[in-house]
């Protein structure tokens, strides 16, 4: 665990904060217009443009960000403001096989593997307690390896290594990369939770997943 006096917290193992760089993947980013950015191929070139320009290693963001990423997935279509394409975590770009690190101490609440076309894959998500407040964090778009010898309720302690990257063949379609996203409510929900909202629902999405950026001091 990468932690620096300003509370800075490195959920990618062996990086630095400044190995990290910011990206947009949203639909009026200008560089995008001429990039079919639901590839995984340009996407990928896309990020690896970013990084090498950066002299960085992973690229993060996405909070909120609408996009065209799921543009041609039947998963997020929908008519007008039901369209499925506001993003509701913090993506980290970087190679497959990183390790992701458990920012503070928590236990398994759930796992599973959402292994449908433009899903998250393997998936893990954890419980945590500050004081009297119960929330959650989701991990996805990880390597099938990384739900081996999980339980609920096995305890992760801050700065653990928790999961490696899927690459796109387990992460059902993406570049490789960790979607983080806090849930202060998860209701029924088991090993998935929705990461990608339409419109009409933003209100309720953002107050229910806040800003990771809180936690990991960006």
């Amino acid at each position: 665990m990468k932690e620096v006096s300003d509370g800075f917290i490195s959920i990618i193992e062996n990086s630095s904060r400044e190995c990290y760089t910011p990206i947009d993947l949203s639909r009026t980013n200008a560089d995008l217009i001429n990039i079919d950015i639901t590839s995984v191929d340009a996407c990928q070139k896309y990020i690896d443009a970013v990084l090498t320009k950066n002299k960085a290693t992973v690229a993060y963001g996405g909070y909120l960000e609408k996009r065209n990423l799921y543009a041609t997935n039947a998963k997020f279509s929908g008519t007008s403001n039901a369209t499925r394409n506001i993003h509701l975590g913090m993506d980290f770009w970087t190679n497959a096989g990183a390790n992701v690190l458990t920012p503070l101490d928590g236990v398994v609440h759930s796992y599973k593997d959402n292994a449908i076309h433009g899903d998250y894959g393997p998936t893990i998500i954890l419980k945590h307690s500050i004081g009297d407040a119960i929330f959650y964090s989701l991990y996805g778009h990880l390597a099938v390896a990384s739900l081996q010898s999980l339980y609920v309720g096995k305890v992760f302690k801050k700065g653990s290594v928790l999961a490696s990257l899927g690459d796109s063949n387990i992460n059902v379609g993406y570049a490789p990369h960790l979607h983080f996203q806090l849930i202060m409510d998860i209701k029924d929900y088991l090993g998935d939770y929705p990461g990608v909202c339409a419109s009409r629902d933003l209100e309720f999405y953002a107050q229910n997943c806040p800003n990771p950026k809180w936690l990991l001091h960006f």
